[in-house]
């Protein structure tokens, strides 16, 4: 099967989130089960390019963009350790900043940017002569390539077969612009953009109900958040075209790249570990807490870590009204490690100064710390009010860290409350997106750790269990044959 991934960040290219593991993973898998793939990514200015072993190739072209054309250059190579190709698209404006995405200080040009992008995408195909089986477009920056060659590419010989797939990685981030510009920039007709159309919504154009609305087939990134975007709380708005194409959804479930996120072999950690030593791990806590403040005498208390961007969809207004009547309890340490918006740093940083002895803070994200943090933790705080899937909780359980999750999206698919009767569960797991349920869920694995024997089954439990990421792959691929088996 020929398959172009084409996404707005690609680990280890380009990264602003998860979205960047779970590209770079599939492509890497696919390549590795005999496709051959080929990734698609914005030639950001911040890419090292000789880092990666990128060169600048004699491909260009022009994207007619409005009233006039644009010229893209073209960066090739591939994939660590893989034989999966990766193509840049470059442009001397367009992408010549060290953000992935908009600079949120000035007025916003992501329309512009991520449509010459989308434009972009066939004419690369034209110019190496690669003819997609299926095109993955990843979230709203890339959604516009499917309209684009449905209407202008529909009598190519090179895309006569190809289907479109759609990922949705967060339906909060849907990419709303003014019509009139985008109208111009895309070349298709002006009619497309009238009231109730597939690209327009609430008199805007949105980029995500674009992807939904163009895509032979949707995948979302696990089966409950599948379901949880059916329902108006859930759907940001775009319930309509959500329930429109509701045959054409497919949950998915995440996986984790065992080779970057393996206590065996991970090579930021001192001392490596599996389910048959976790006595290392419990070294490699006491390890951590030495490099903080946290007096030697409280070392032996539970640690949970919020390894996480401080945003309200992680939980931080519902654990805003209890972390100083929980701290105050002297019974666990809590390292954060993360930045995010102003008001939620503001309050961790409370918390550190009326805590010190309780509380470890690093506002700046690490790679390094984060396993390091993850490996060292007893447990891993995820109280999102929505998660459409994540992939910390995954880590955590890798590493014998127990989560405490509410119960939505990816973490209800992974987190599995445990029962102390029967032996059975992963987690700590809350069905509410309340305070009170989080306070008793933190109160529990406090006492929960209290029993050495649990905590150890809870460990073993999490530990055994695979979330890989060639699972995922798979997955895709079996809607793609679907997808490719309706066309034929």
């Amino acid at each position: 099967m020929n398959i172009l991934l084409a996404a707005a960040e690609i680990n280890p290219f380009a990264k602003g989130g998860g979205m960047a593991d779970v590209t770079s993973y599939l492509c890497v898998e696919w390549g590795e089960m005999g496709h051959d793939v080929i990734a698609v990514l914005p030639g950001y200015k911040s890419i090292d390019k000789a880092a990666y072993g990128l060169r600048k190739t004699d491909i260009s072209f022009e994207v007619p963009m409005g009233f006039g054309k644009e010229t893209a250059t073209v960066y090739s190579g591939s994939f660590p350790n893989s034989e999966a190709r990766i193509f840049l698209i470059g442009h001397d404006e367009f992408f010549d900043e060290d953000y992935v995405y908009g600079d949120r200080n000035e007025d916003e040009d992501d329309d512009r940017r991520f449509l010459f992008f989308c434009k972009a995408v066939p004419e690369l195909c034209k110019a190496i002569n690669f003819s997609p089986d299926i095109v993955n477009c990843h979230d709203y920056h890339t959604s516009f390539i499917m309209p684009i060659l449905k209407a202008q590419y529909k009598d190519e010989t090179l895309f006569a077969k190809t289907g479109t797939v759609f990922t949705i990685h967060n339906l909060s981030y849907q990419g709303i612009y003014d019509k009139y510009r985008v109208m111009d920039f895309t070349g298709l007709k002006h009619k497309e953009f009238e009231v109730g159309s597939w690209f327009e919504h609430e008199g805007k154009v949105n980029f995500m109900k674009t992807g939904i609305m163009y895509a032979d087939r949707i995948l979302t990134v696990s089966p409950t958040y599948a379901e949880e975007i059916k329902e108006p709380y859930y759907s940001e708005g775009l319930q309509d075209a959500i329930n429109s194409r509701l045959r054409d959804i497919t949950g998915v479930l995440n996986g984790v790249n065992y080779r970057d996120w393996n206590p065996i072999t991970d090579t930021f950690l001192s001392k490596n570990y599996d389910s048959g030593s976790l006595g290392i791990k419990e070294e490699l806590k006491l390890e951590y807490l030495r490099e903080t403040e946290i007096p030697e005498t409280r070392h032996h208390l539970p640690l949970i870590s919020f390894v996480s961007r401080l945003t309200e969809q992680k939980g931080l207004d519902i654990l805003e009204n209890k972390i100083a009547k929980l701290l105050n309890t002297n019974k666990f340490i809590l390292a954060i490690l993360g930045e995010g918006q102003a008001k939620y740093e503001d309050l961790v940083i409370e918390a550190k100064n009326q805590f010190p002895d309780n509380v470890i803070l690093q506002l700046k994200y690490s790679e390094r710390e984060a396993h390091r943090l993850i490996a060292a933790s007893d447990f891993l705080l995820m109280p999102s009010k929505y998660e459409p899937c994540g992939l910390t909780q995954m880590y955590a359980l890798k590493y014998g860290t127990i989560p405490i999750v509410r119960a939505t999206g990816g973490l209800a698919d992974t987190i599995s409350n445990y029962s102390a009767e029967k032996g059975t569960g992963n987690g700590i797991s809350f069905p509410h997106y309340n305070r009170d349920e989080l306070e008793a869920s933190i109160r529990r694995a406090i006492d929960l750790y209290k029993s050495k024997d649990h905590i150890e089954k809870i460990r073993l439990n999490g530990m055994a269990e695979n979330h890989s990421s060639r699972r995922c792959a798979k997955g895709y691929l079996e809607v793609f044959k679907e997808v490719l088996d309706d066309k034929s």
